[in-house]
């Protein structure tokens, strides 16, 4: 019983990192119609300036958490502008071309700077030690990953649905040529949206660091996962994210335990299903 309380808790907490890499996809990708395949680039970019962050600040993580995306916020408004709002008119083949080719160059700057090799990221004092939850003892750098997520999804959504800002950015994403009329700056939206979205892939980043360790691989580990959580959720939905992490989650922990021939492909097949049942993903809208 301990066993099935612990893979619980391990696709809780994927769940959760999966949902803060998937969040910011799901602004960019769902709602902006970018295809970004530099997304987990940014993700793996974050989790490489909180080392460099913690590593010359005493392994301050909270620093990280606070300096970090906000490096992320102007590097991802820095892309919209001059990179992917020339070639977002010419459709999503040009995006994936440059997107994927700007991924690449990420991964070798930094393997250029930092390395091949892993490097251990540490946490001290409470997030490094364990607490007794349902019957088990547990680390608490985990449970506040979880944390993390939760919070991140309610400011989401209170800014999307409960503010002004929300209503703006909701118009724009489905009528920008009227809400350009009413002389809101359509443009500077856009990269707002995707400068937002860079700065949650680089939170997600400085989040998993202690916990998976930072390597040049990781950006490629989650880009695939992330990409099925916003085409089973439904592309641009944020409850259809939060769903398919959780989905995704528990799928990935208990696979590896109850069949680990094929839990490599288990996200797969979930994402199949969900397609011949629904095409336009769980919360997605059907086209007209």
């Amino acid at each position: 019983m301990n066993e099935v309380a612990i893979f619980f808790l391990h696709g809780l907490v994927y769940a959760g990192l999966l949902f803060l890499v998937s969040a910011g996809l799901t602004l960019i990708f769902g709602m902006m119609n970018v295809l970004n395949f530099a997304h987990a680039a940014m993700y793996m970019l974050g989790a490489y300036f909180s080392y460099s962050v913690m590593l010359h600040f005493s392994g301050q993580l909270w620093l990280s958490i606070l300096i970090c995306p906000l490096i992320l916020l102007v590097i991802g408004a820095l892309i919209e502008r001059f990179l992917l709002r020339p070639v977002h008119k010419l459709g999503h083949v040009h995006e994936l071309l440059m997107t994927f080719g700007l991924a690449y160059i990420v991964t070798e700057l930094v393997q250029w700077y930092w390395g091949n090799y892993p490097l251990a990221v540490n946490v001290s004092g409470f997030l490094n030690s364990t607490v007794r939850i349902i019957g088990i003892t547990y680390p608490v750098y985990r449970i506040f990953i979880f944390f993390c997520a939760v919070f991140v999804g309610v400011a989401m959504a209170l800014i999307l649905y409960k503010t002004r800002l929300g209503i703006i950015i909701r118009a724009t994403v489905n009528d920008s040529e009227m809400v350009s009329s009413l002389g809101i700056n359509v443009p500077l939206v856009f990269t707002g949206v995707f400068a937002v979205g860079t700065a949650l892939s680089g939170f997600a980043g400085v989040i998993a660091g202690p916990l998976l360790s930072v390597f040049p691989g990781m950006a490629n580990e989650i880009l695939i996962d992330a990409f099925v959580v916003i085409v089973v959720g439904g592309f641009g939905s944020l409850g259809g994210a939060v769903l398919a992490s959780l989905i995704i989650g528990q799928l990935q922990s208990f696979g590896v335990l109850l069949i680990p021939q094929l839990s490599m492909v288990l996200v797969y097949l979930l994402m199949v299903s969900i397609l011949i049942v629904k095409p336009s993903g769980l919360f997605g809208e059907e086209p007209l």
